[in-house]
């Protein structure tokens, strides 16, 4: 059975190593997990999850009344905050999902890339996805990178012609290091020749799957003093229960099925890196 989520946070390293835009990446602080996504389902082939990201500023919700714009009622204070999550003693900054199997069944022909990679194999095209989500990785803040427009400020969007010809551009600069093959050739396969080949499929998903850390509210305590011309309800702030705290013993192997996938152990240590 082949681990690949294993095997793309090998060809992560390696990629890093070899593409100097991508130099300053730890890959130590990066953690790689697989979600579930069917092949023929709408939705991202891979996500880039910041969790390095400092508490926000207090704040609330509040409610006006239409006629008289006077607010009516407001919200708690509250704060929303990044989960921590550790392996050993590192602590993770960034993690990077891969939809399994949809992934492994990315075809050149049905995607934008196409036009980047005429003539290419369906493998580029997942290649490409590798680096387009290591390339969200900020290099100089927290956070997810943001891209410069013609004028010099930022875009509110984090994609964008640069953004994508970027990527193209570092995929060509990796591919003429001439990498063994052996570092990319699982990319090559499709799910069901991944099935075929090693007999199944499995890698490092959160043991509260299909649930995975992500940025959390949190009532602000004790309560902030309310503006001087704030004057109105408060109405108590319902937070859902949510882990707050991860470590290896939360990452779990599963084994992907077409679809659906199970669990193979039920607690043990992490082999994704």
């Amino acid at each position: 059975m082949i681990n690949y989520i294993e095997r793309l946070s090998l060809l992560m390293s390696d990629i890093v190593a070899r593409v100097p835009t991508l130099g300053f990446i730890d890959m130590s602080k990066v953690l790689v997990f697989a979600r579930s996504g069917r092949t023929n389902a709408e939705g991202a082939y891979a996500t880039c999850h910041c969790i390095c990201l400092p508490a926000s500023e207090p704040g609330y919700y509040f409610w006006r009344d239409r006629k008289t714009g006077k607010l009516t009622r407001r919200s708690e204070w509250f704060v929303t905050k990044s989960p921590e999550v550790k392996v050993g003693t590192a602590p993770i900054d960034y993690m990077i999902s891969f939809t399994l199997p949809r992934f492994t069944d990315q075809v050149l022909s049905r995607t934008r890339k196409h036009a980047h990679y005429p003539n290419q194999p369906n493998w580029v095209g997942k290649l490409d996805t590798i680096v387009h989500e290591l390339y969200h990785i900020d290099p100089q803040t927290p956070g997810i990178r943001r891209m410069e427009k013609a004028d010099g400020t930022y875009s509110a969007n984090c994609h964008g012609d640069t953004f994508f010809t970027n990527v193209v551009e570092m995929v060509q600069q990796y591919l003429a290091t001439n990498p063994s093959p052996e570092t990319y050739d699982f990319l090559q396969h499709n799910f069901e020749e991944l099935e075929t080949r090693f007999g199944g499929i499995c890698g490092t998903t959160f043991r509260g799957y299909p649930s995975y850390p992500q940025r959390y509210t949190e009532v602000v305590s004790p309560q902030p003093e309310p503006p001087a011309d704030v004057d109105c309800r408060i109405e108590p702030l319902k937070v859902p229960r949510v882990m707050k705290h991860f470590n290896e013993d939360d990452l779990v192997m599963r084994e992907f099925l077409r679809n659906t996938s199970r669990q193979l152990i039920r607690k043990g240590a992490y082999r994704a890196a």
